[in-house]
């Protein structure tokens, strides 16, 4: 399954408790058709203390990877979700391009 954002990328959450937000993409994980948003689907998870790593327990709070079918693309040009378009450029590569305003997304 492939992933249509990549790392540092600006987002908009479709659908769920944060619907509406918008952050940028930390990692991807194509693998799993995933991503992780910076402060997007934030959980608490109960921790004990492990000295090296975690000197001290208790509820922490941490952001949860979520499926990329529920993020669109936010072009840095126009400021508006868009889909992407793929264009070939003279020397044979390949570039995103937005499909509101047509401007080549970086």
């Amino acid at each position: 399954m492939s992933v249509h954002v990549k790392k540092g990328d600006t987002v908009e959450i479709l659908a769920g408790k944060d619907r509406g937000k918008r952050g940028k993409v930390l990692s991807t994980f194509p693998d799993e058709g995933k991503v992780l948003v910076d402060g997007i689907n934030i959980v608490k998870r109960h921790t004990r203390p492990r000295p090296p790593r975690i000197p001290q327990g208790g509820i922490l709070e941490k952001a949860m990877p979520l499926r990329s079918s529920k993020v669109m693309l936010v072009c840095p040009s126009c400021s508006e979700t868009t889909r992407i378009a793929k264009k070939l450029l003279d020397d044979k590569s390949r570039v995103r391009v937005c499909k509101s305003c047509g401007k080549e997304i970086g």
